[in-house]
């Protein structure tokens, strides 16, 4: 693990994140007080870095948190019968 105040930081930029390419991690420090970890991306579950990249992008927005709330178990659903439903969708694709 490498340590790299702001300034450093700033001015090497480069070969630090070659070094993060490389594995190595890196803390980083304003006035000599950690404020901040740069860390190799790794493919946890497989798309994480193109998730990460579609959130920077601002394409998508993680949810906040992992559990779906307890109101969502309990909609019951729309009234509205299927058949309602599919005339609803064929009627507003023939208004174009």
């Amino acid at each position: 693990m490498k340590t790299a105040n702001v300034s450093e930081l700033k001015s090497r930029l480069s070969s630090y994140l070659a070094d993060v390419q490389r594995g190595e991690e890196i803390i980083v420090r304003d006035r000599n007080r950690p404020i901040a970890r740069i860390v190799p991306l790794t493919r946890q579950g497989g798309d994480e870095i193109e998730e990460m990249a579609l959130v920077a992008a601002g394409v998508i927005t993680l949810p906040e948190s992992e559990k779906l709330p307890p109101s969502f178990w309990k909609w019951k659903g729309t009234s509205v019968s299927e058949k309602r439903a599919a005339k609803a969708v064929r009627d507003e694709r023939d208004e174009d």
